[in-house]
């Protein structure tokens, strides 16, 4: 059970990642999110934590605005 639940969250940062990248735009919730998938000990794959690192590395550069709704 505990690998179709990683799968699940697996898949859903690889989307919300990809959403991000392509709208240039992360709603402060999806950004709560991505901070709190990378501060907590879940289970995430190396390459899931340099995607994630990667959105707060365009925040930072100006390339992706944060958007408060």
């Amino acid at each position: 059970m505990a690998k179709q639940s990683q799968a699940q969250a697996s898949i859903k940062i690889n989307e919300l990642v990809e959403q991000i990248l392509e709208s240039e735009q992360i709603k402060r919730l999806e950004h709560l999110e991505l901070t709190s998938a990378i501060l907590s000990d879940k289970n995430i794959t190396e390459e899931e934590r340099r995607q994630i690192n990667r959105i707060f590395d365009y925040i930072q550069t100006g390339r992706v605005k944060i958007v408060y709704e």
